[in-house]
């Protein structure tokens, strides 16, 4: 039997072109609906499906509506593809509505080579095994994607403590609870499975309109920090 995350973003091709998937209320967030990242893995999923090349590159994506529990529909367009990169759109609906709407370029990771320049330091953390799970003993009823995914900071955010610390910066380890290795896909769900960092400035949860990916490599095993 295969990873919950996998059943969970599977699509079938219908004889119209579409893609059938069903949205699921195992990646809930704050707001207690799924999250829009969990929307755009199975929409990259769906547009990967027929491109020359698997690996997502750069993705952008814009959130129209809030996808909801329920069957979705995935309709995907070949843009271009040349030898090294390959580029299409794919929108998801639910209920004759469009939910988002993404554009990615595709690649094969593997065969990358030539000049690496690493501009920005990792995050600033210790090792996982001296890290706190910030959920330890919390209770945050409805927001199943924690059940999902396993956390480690160097300790407690402020705000999950009353005390907002200011800052809109959040260092933390991350990989699903369930044993699986990550890989591009779900780092496209990853990038939206932490708290925002918004709730550490005293504010309240916010909207995302818009976000881009940009995948450098494939993920390495363990902890993603």
């Amino acid at each position: 039997m295969g990873h919950v995350f996998d059943s969970d973003t599977e699509v079938t091709r219908r004889p119209d072109g579409a893609y059938g998937a069903q949205i699921t209320d195992r990646w809930n967030g704050l707001h207690g609906m799924p999250l829009g990242s969990y929307g755009l893995a199975i929409s990259i999923r769906a547009l990967a499906e027929h491109m020359a090349l698997r690996d997502p590159l750069s993705v952008s994506a814009h959130f129209l509506r809030p996808v909801e529990v329920g069957p979705a529909e995935v309709h995907t367009e070949h843009i271009r593809s040349g030898r090294r990169m390959a580029t299409g759109q794919a929108s998801l609906s639910q209920n004759g509505k469009e939910r988002l709407r993404a554009i990615a370029t595709f690649t094969d990771l593997g065969q990358f080579d030539g000049r690496t320049s690493l501009l920005g330091e990792r995050p600033q953390l210790p090792p996982p095994e001296e890290c706190v799970d910030p959920l330890d003993g919390v209770a945050l009823p409805n927001i199943s994607g924690l059940e999902r995914v396993d956390y480690r900071m160097a300790e407690a955010p402020g705000w999950l403590r009353g005390a907002p610390g200011g800052t809109s910066v959040c260092n933390v380890y991350m990989r699903f609870r369930e044993e699986r290795e990550l890989d591009p896909l779900a780092l496209l769900y990853f990038w939206d499975a932490m708290a925002p960092v918004v709730l550490d400035m005293g504010e309240a949860p916010s909207t995302t309109v818009e976000a881009t990916a940009h995948v450098r490599c494939r993920p390495a095993s363990g902890w993603l920090a």
